[in-house]
């Protein structure tokens, strides 16, 4: 039997409950301390969950028997968070993004190859049967050669809703660094390497009122692009478009089906890439009607599924699926779109990526090779 990875979460916010709540499942994840710039965010995240340690984050990179940092900070606190831990000596596994400049992920890499410590990072949702299913059905050529996607991330915003709406309109925010990873990680899976992009984005609502509490009434200064669109050709020959938006109401698509993917033979209707399920249906040639296709799998996987398959990695010594040429690939691609809406020029990604292994299907819940 392996013995459990032991880990300590950073960062004690919204999605921290899921996470532990989550890991609990999987006797591999052992979930010993919580840490928070906020001790009280810490002690309430601890006490809710039975977490006997809570550390501040320089105890946590002095304590040996921690091997394993759940970075679950805000964004602009990812890389700092990730490089003093793999300095330490820790593994670490981030929430998205993996930084919010090349520059940061570049050092990340360097940092992980010299200490020798595993990065990897959210989103895991392609680990999940629904793009599972979607990514078989390419693969073994149901609908033809793909040769065109629309994805769509399309809402008014976080403000409504959300507690601390702020660092989603600061650098590392907007929705192409929030929402983007689910969307380009899903077209990674299912179409391979990106060959190259264009993009046009704008800030389309300066200023936003918060109306959720405990801030309603307060104002926020955007200062990163809240409307991204773009453009992206494939190596294998799909061309299609992404929006990525925080300043549109009632978007006139079908948010069933987030993802289309168009081949030579038929059309896959892909759910949505921020959930572990959903149906995908595809109709071919001749067909009357689209159909659902059964899942790959029945494991109802929820976040956290990636940290198993990492805890994995790190005791059998072998890849892990959502792994740091991926989240780093996807960092590259995100920026390549702000930077190309910038300059006005196309952008070639610089980090090379392979698909990782898909899922297995005939093992038990929680059992991953």
């Amino acid at each position: 039997m392996l013995r459990p990875v032991q880990i300590a979460v950073v960062g004690c916010g919204a999605i921290s409950g899921a996470y532990i709540n989550n890991c609990r499942q999987f006797p591999l994840l052992e979930i010993v301390a919580c840490s928070d710039i906020n001790r009280e965010a810490a002690e309430a995240k601890a006490k809710e969950f039975g977490i006997g340690t809570v550390m501040d984050f320089n105890e946590v990179l002095a304590d040996q028997s921690i091997e394993l940092v759940l970075n679950l900070t805000v964004p602009k606190a990812h890389a700092p968070v990730t490089l003093a831990a793999i300095k330490a000596g820790k593994h670490v596994y981030t929430e998205k993004p993996l930084g919010i400049t090349r520059g940061q992920a570049m050092a990340i890499s360097r940092f992980s190859t010299k200490y020798r410590k595993l990065v990897g990072g959210a989103p895991d949702t392609f680990l999940g049967a629904g793009l599972q299913t979607a990514r078989k059905a390419i693969d073994d050529g149901l609908i033809g050669r793909p040769v065109g996607f629309t994805a769509y991330t399309m809402g008014p915003g976080h403000e409504s809703w959300h507690p601390l709406p702020n660092f989603f309109y600061e650098p590392g925010g907007g929705p192409m660094l929030d929402m983007g990873p689910y969307y380009i990680t899903a077209l990674l899976n299912l179409l391979g390497t990106a060959k190259h992009l264009s993009g046009m984005a704008s800030i389309a609502i300066p200023r936003r009122t918060i109306t959720s509490q405990p801030n309603a009434g307060k104002i926020i200064q955007v200062a990163t692009p809240d409307h991204v669109c773009g453009i992206m050709e494939f190596e294998q020959g799909a061309i299609g478009t992404i929006i990525a938006s925080f300043a549109t109401k009632f978007p006139q698509y079908d948010g069933r089906w987030p993802i289309v993917i168009y081949g030579t033979e038929g059309t896959l209707l892909v759910p949505d890439p921020n959930r572990f399920d959903g149906s995908v249906r595809i109709r071919r040639t001749g067909d009357s009607d689209f159909a659902d296709i059964p899942p790959v799998f029945s494991h109802q996987y929820e976040r956290g599924i990636g940290l198993l398959d990492m805890a994995y990695a790190i005791r059998r010594r072998r890849p892990m699926r959502a792994g740091l040429e991926q989240i780093w690939c996807v960092l590259d691609i995100m920026l390549g779109f702000l930077i190309s809406a910038k300059t006005g020029r196309r952008y070639f990604p610089r980090v090379k990526y392979h698909r990782p292994k898909p899922m297995p299907v005939d093992l038990g819940f929680g059992e991953l090779e």
